[in-house]
């Protein structure tokens, strides 16, 4: 039998890989794993599913139960993808970029993600971007303007803006710190 699982907290490829290596070496048959999701077979599910669940709790991961919770780690997910590979890219709003990336009106991934994480995709969104922003001006690769340009920004002072509404001080505060604090993206709400 084959067996589906959505695990929340996944964010990125050493998440990946951490939970394949653990389940491989107890004993599980991986199919597939990617962000937000585990597919095994299994002859004994229970035995199984115990496994994964002690591979998923002792990484910090959990297993989602319920469509609501699915869908809201699918909005996450689909977010996180998005900022790996820049600069940006996206057609239109991010609003329809959800709704064709996960199949699902705009407005009820709207409603369920605010509901069920008391905070607004959009704000959800931008507090994603401000960790990116920290982790290219840590990088060192990039001027501000690139990194706004990088991160679909339409100018450096609307970056700048935000930055200093999410974080409490400027751009150039931050890179004068040189050091890390970033915030984990599976802690981000």
């Amino acid at each position: 039998m084959i067996v589906e699982v959505f695990v929340k907290n996944m964010v990125c490829d050493r998440c990946i890989k951490v939970v394949t290596n653990e389940l491989v070496e107890e004993g599980v048959a991986v199919q597939e794993v990617e962000l937000g999701k585990v597919v095994y077979k299994t002859e004994n599910k229970e035995e199984d599913q115990l496994k994964l669940t002690k591979v998923l709790e002792q990484n910090s991961f959990e297993e989602i139960q319920g469509s609501d919770q699915i869908l809201v780690e699918q909005v996450k997910l689909c977010l996180i993808k998005l900022l790996q590979k820049l600069p940006i890219e996206k057609e239109g709003t991010l609003s329809n970029y959800l709704s064709e990336e996960i199949h699902y009106k705009y407005s009820s991934l709207s409603r369920v993600f605010s509901y069920t994480e008391n905070i607004t995709i959009e704000k959800y969104f931008i507090r994603l971007k401000i960790e990116k922003v920290k982790e290219l001006i840590q990088s060192k690769q990039y001027n501000f303007t690139q990194i706004s340009q990088l991160l679909d920004y339409s100018n450096v002072n609307h970056l700048s803006r935000q930055f200093k509404t999410e974080t409490g001080m400027n751009l150039s505060e931050y890179k004068t710190l040189e050091q890390n604090f970033r915030n984990s993206l599976d802690r981000i709400l």
